[in-house]
Order: structure tokens, then C-alpha cells, then sequence
């Protein structure tokens, strides 16, 4: 049984609590898994199973788990720099990347150097990937001020389709300059950071108490199903689930 505590933030999506069953499937987004008590069983395509207190999935991997132990996921984009990062860790180990072997190789670390078990579920995540980043991976540093106003504008526009030279227009800077701002500074590309905003927005509506058609609209998705199928390709998991089923962390800010 599922049943713990939601985050969600540009580009991650994170969950703390009790583990429950995931069948076969495979998302857009880059997994990671850690048991804080007992192992998860993890089975890859090949249907070679495993037991493992931590793993790294790639995207597009296709695997199932079985829980029962307490633990935290986290599904980050796959195009994003953390991402990328964690993506190509799986690649270092040498071993097949749709392997369940790769995946426990490559969250080794967080093995050798101790789990955390203590904090908020952002807090978790951020000590997990300051183990797994690379040692060249940029620190966090103060946003461009077009992206900051960017940033804040992108909530109004939501509800329709975004075009980045749109938003460039409103905030005084080039499209080129906007697009690389948010690949550089919130390692995210646009298009991928408006994908989580709207999904981020669609969920906040459900959680309200309205509908998901309705959710889905404010959000600028077409209908429920848009927004049903973008959550199963994302994450594996329904926009019911993530609104109804767990409990959040905190009220879901807009970005930014």
C-alpha cells in the first residue's frame, strides 16, 4: 500500500513513506529508489529480479517493484542536468543500462557513505543527489533576473499554449537568451520546465476539489486524458493518486 508524503518542484518529483506494489511499466522520468528499512524487490525487462536498498532507473526503463519497507522515490526529468547527471552514472557502471544490475551499481554510494533518514522530503532528495552529482555539476547560484520575472509570468500564461518568444517579449530579453537561461541556471530546458508547471498547476487544482477535466483545463491540457496519460508517461502513476491518495509535504507553490 501506498501511503506517505508528495513534493513537487521544477523538475522532481519526490515521495517518502510506505512502498507499495508498481507493476510493469516504464516513464519518461529518471527514477530513484531508496529503502530506509527493508530492501524493494526490482525486476528489469529481462525479468532478472533483485533486491536493493537503492537504485538509479533510467528513463524509458522498463521495470515493476514490489515494496513493503519505507523508503523515498524521486522522479527527476530526464532532460534536465540532474538528470542527465544521474543518467549517466547508470552508463558509467559498464553494465547494461536496462539491467537492474546497473541501477543498484549506480546508486552504490548512497550505500557506501550511509542513507539519510532525517528531514523534510526535498531536504532527502538534495543530501541523495549531493552524493550521487558529479563533483563538476554547477552549484546553485542567484537567477538572471529576466528568468526570475519569467518565472513568475509563466503561472499566468498556463492555461493556454506558451510560447517562449511570448514570454521573452514580456520579461525585455531575447527568446535564444530566455532558452539558455533555463537550460544553464534552473537545468531544465523550457519546454521541459513548462511540462512540469502545467503538471505541478493540474494537481493543485485536483487537490482543491476540482475535477480533473477541470484541473486539466486550468493547466492547458486538452482534457482529463491528456493529463492522465502525461502523468502515466512522466511518473507511471495517476493524477488521482498524486492528488487524493498521499499526503503533501506542504501547499504546492507556483514555480519559482
Amino acid at each position: 500500500m501506498w501511503q506517505g508524503t508528495v513534493a513537487l518542484r521544477p523538475g522532481r518529483l519526490i515521495y517518502t513513506g510506505q512502498v507499495g506494489v508498481a507493476h510493469r511499466h516504464r516513464h519518461a522520468a529518471v527514477q530513484l529508489v531508496l529503502a530506509t528499512d527493508e530492501p524493494v524487490r526490482l525486476r528489469d525487462e529481462a525479468g532478472t529480479g533483485r533486491q536493493a536498498r537503492a537504485a538509479v532507473i533510467p528513463s524509458g526503463a522498463e521495470h515493476e517493484m514490489v515494496g513493503g519497507s519505507s523508503g523515498l522515490l524521486a522522479w527527476i526529468d530526464a532532460d534536465g542536468l540532474l538528470g542527465q547527471t544521474l543518467t549517466a552514472r547508470v552508463r558509467r557502471t559498464g553494465l547494461p543500462v536496462d539491467s537492474v544490475a546497473a541501477w543498484a551499481a549506480a546508486a552504490q554510494p548512497l550505500l557506501d557513505n550511509g542513507l539519510p533518514v532525517d528531514g523534510t522530503p526535498i531536504g532527502l532528495l538534495d543530501q541523495i543527489l549531493s552524493e550521487l552529482a558529479d563533483a563538476d555539476t554547477p552549484d546553485q547560484v542567484p537567477l538572471h533576473p529576466a528568468l526570475r520575472h519569467a518565472v513568475a509570468a509563466l503561472p499566468t500564461m498556463l492555461d493556454h499554449t506558451v510560447h517562449l518568444g511570448q514570454l521573452a517579449a514580456a520579461v525585455g530579453i531575447s527568446a535564444s537568451r530566455l532558452g539558455h537561461l533555463f537550460s544553464d541556471e534552473l537545468g531544465l530546458p523550457f519546454r521541459a520546465y513548462v511540462r512540469w508547471a502545467r503538471l505541478q498547476r493540474a494537481i493543485d487544482h485536483a487537490r482543491q476539489g476540482s475535477t480533473l477535466t477541470d484541473a486539466a483545463h486550468a493547466a492547458g491540457f486538452a482534457d482529463s486524458a491528456h493529463l492522465t496519460r502525461v502523468c502515466h508517461e512522466m511518473f507511471g502513476l495517476a493524477p488521482s493518486l498524486l492528488a487524493r491518495a498521499v499526503h503533501w509535504h506542504e501547499p504546492v507553490p507556483e514555480m519559482g
